[in-house]
């Protein structure tokens, strides 16, 4: 699995609380701290982002 798609799952697992223990002692021992940083406030900004233009959209 690349890398980059390694962090995407850990940063949604992680997100809604489903990660395992062996992914994240993996992500401890083979990740990058300011990777998964800046994964979760990407994750965190278009969640944010995606809230507001579902509820803009509905929203008469």
């Amino acid at each position: 699995m690349s890398k980059i798609l390694r962090v995407v799952q850990s940063t949604l697992a992680a997100a809604i609380g489903v990660q395992s223990k062996k992914n994240r002692e993996r992500d401890f021992e083979e990740g990058n701290a300011g990777t998964f940083i800046v994964a979760g406030i990407l994750f965190t900004v278009l969640f944010v982002a995606t809230i507001v233009v579902v509820v803009s959209a509905v929203t008469p």
